[in-house]
């Protein structure tokens, strides 16, 4: 093998080399790595002869591939699972029923279509600067046709009624599309 192996494990750049000078950490005829990054930091050069009793690059660059597959770089806001793989906090929570946002449970849904006021506050606090509303459940005889409201509604209506899908599931209840269209008087 080469005196100097270049090389990238665990999200970093290694430099695999045996030493040849007394200048710097270790002794010479050291097997050493070096990690060659900006911010110089206490673990920028290591005695891997020392550490992992290397006494070539080949046996440098395992050691340094080993403890990186037992010392994986976990990136901030992620953890490590017991099966070794690494998954994002949102995800984790998600998929083990923990806390997801209310307008996506059966908790913040109306059952009479839409979303209750607790939906519409979840919805805000996960999607910052929406300006999603309550729905517009004034009789259309009732509201004035230049009105905001009525305005709101006409255009819930016209895009509402164009989404595909059906106005009953297989046990002919009403599907969350018909009780939505109904609750805007569409």
């Amino acid at each position: 093998m080469a005196a100097k192996v270049k090389l990238t494990t665990g999200n970093e750049k290694h430099v695999v080399y045996k030493k040849s000078t007394k200048k710097g950490e270790g002794k010479v005829g050291d097997i050493m790595v070096n990690h060659p990054t900006k911010d110089k930091g206490t673990y920028d050069t290591i005695s891997l002869t020392r550490t992992a009793k290397a006494k070539t690059v080949a046996q440098g660059v395992k050691a340094e591939k080993d403890w990186h597959k037992k010392n994986p770089v976990i990136p901030k806001g992620s953890h490590m699972m017991p099966d070794g793989t690494i998954m994002k906090d949102s995800l984790h929570k998600m998929k083990t029923g923990g806390s997801t946002a209310a307008w996506t449970r059966k908790e913040g849904k109306n059952p009479a279509g839409g979303l209750n006021a607790k939906g519409v506050a979840s919805y805000r606090k996960e999607n910052p600067g929406s300006k999603l509303k309550m729905a517009v459940t004034t009789k259309p005889s009732k509201l004035d046709p230049d009105s905001k409201d009525a305005k709101r509604r006409k255009s819930f209506c016209a895009r509402m009624s164009g989404v595909d899908g059906p106005m009953k599931d297989e046990k002919g209840r009403p599907t969350r599309k018909a009780l939505a269209l109904r609750k805007w008087n569409c």
